[in-house]
């Protein structure tokens, strides 16, 4: 077995920090765009991009087709204006799926269209002092929370004065924390965790001068928080599409904050039952610390695609990480993981070298997912569609 290049873990932090403090809500981000070509500039990846910024690369491989891709997502969760108030509070929205509690208490940024603002998220009743035991009972919704600003706003006419409109973006603070025992605490780990671990395992390929068996096409979407995700990044023959995400460590999941996890299902449906064996079995041999989890309420890139209506074998890989959505956490272990099983995956053959081309008139080259007599073998423990057909007749 060829040696596997190790992931630079320092480099894999230091660009994770570096976009953490980009903001880049869906519908705003340009810049985090700009900072990861840049990056796949200083690694030696050609990419291209398309007209709203999804990043599409190219690792050449011995031959073309037929080609992989994987994909990371850039956008994070956010909010947008929804209201100037007439108290001179701002009334918000989501941008992605996340709770207004998660979003309490936060620092945060505006963009207006001359500058940036600062102020916190506050319930619409914010002092104990005022309201006592009213405060715990004012409902959790994005329509009991406001924004106040740190500016003089105390009517919807100083809103506007300020240059503030409907539809301003707002960026929440990450407030990153890298601690001595190797956990990352941070807002935005989804998904900028899992890019930050792709970025490390190209550089790792590239520098080590390995040549991967098949092109593949490392990409970085910006629309997945709300659902679009890769649906028209995809312009090349692929015939497998890995996600990379984030894998929820709570109560009832099997995910780690020190394993990567292969999601074998999700809000779509299963994911293809191939690809994801392939990457466990890649796990396996390389002694990676891998976990098998099912994401009920989660959507996906590779999902997206599908959707979209790619003819592709779809996997999600996910690094383990608490209080999604909120202010997360995982663990440079899980990174590591994830960052080393992209390097052996992106280094391996195809699942199928005959998805280069679709199985014409014949079953030769179609996949068994067990082998036939094996799968073959529950027809000794159904009786004979005759026998019930008779039975029918009995009975009637």
């Amino acid at each position: 077995m060829p040696q596997l290049p190790e992931p630079d873990l320092a480099y894999l932090q230091k660009v994770l920090l570096e976009m953490l403090a980009i903001p880049s809500p869906t519908g705003f981000t340009d810049t985090i765009v700009r900072y990861v070509a840049e990056r796949l500039e200083e690694i030696g990846i050609p990419f291209e991009m398309t007209r709203r910024g999804t990043i599409r690369g190219t690792l050449k491989g011995q031959q073309s087709s037929p080609d992989r891709a994987v994909s990371a997502h850039l956008d994070t969760i956010g909010a947008i204006v929804r209201t100037l108030q007439d108290n001179g509070r701002l009334g918000l929205a989501p941008i992605g799926c996340w709770s207004s509690r998660f979003a309490e208490g936060s620092r945060v940024s505006l963009f207006t269209e001359t500058g940036v603002l600062r102020g916190s998220v506050l319930p619409l009743l914010a002092s104990g002092h005022a309201f006592n035991t009213e405060v715990d009972q004012l409902p959790i919704s994005w329509d009991h929370i406001e924004l106040r600003l740190d500016a003089y706003s105390s009517t919807r006419a100083d809103c506007e004065s300020l240059g503030i409109a409907v539809g301003d973006f707002v960026a929440f603070d990450p407030l990153p924390e890298f601690t001595e025992s190797g956990h990352i605490s941070a807002r935005h780990l989804d998904d900028k965790a899992g890019v930050a671990a792709l970025l490390a395992a190209l550089k790792a390929i590239v520098e080590s001068g390995a040549e991967p068996a098949i092109d593949c096409h490392p990409l970085f979407t910006i629309t997945e928080e709300v659902g679009s995700g890769a649906a028209a990044a995809l312009p090349w023959d692929v015939s497998e599409f890995v996600g990379i995400d984030i894998a929820p460590v709570a109560a009832g999941q099997q995910s780690s904050e020190h394993t990567v996890s292969v999601a074998m299902h999700d809000s779509g449906g299963p994911y293809d039952y191939h690809l994801s064996r392939h990457l466990l079995r890649l796990a396996g041999e390389r002694e990676i610390p891998v976990r098998r989890d099912l994401f009920r309420y989660y959507h996906s890139d590779a999902q997206s695609a599908v959707t979209a209506g790619h003819d592709i074998r779809t996997a999600l890989l996910a690094f383990g990480c608490d209080a999604t959505h909120g202010y997360e956490r995982t663990h440079i272990d899980s990174l590591a993981a994830l960052s080393r099983l992209l390097g052996a995956y992106l280094l391996s053959p195809p699942v199928f070298a005959s998805d280069a081309q679709p199985a014409q008139g014949s079953l030769e080259r179609f996949s068994h997912q067990l082998e036939h007599d094996a799968q073959m073998e529950s027809e000794t423990r159904v009786p004979a569609v005759d026998s019930l057909l008779g039975q029918r007749d009995q009975d009637a």
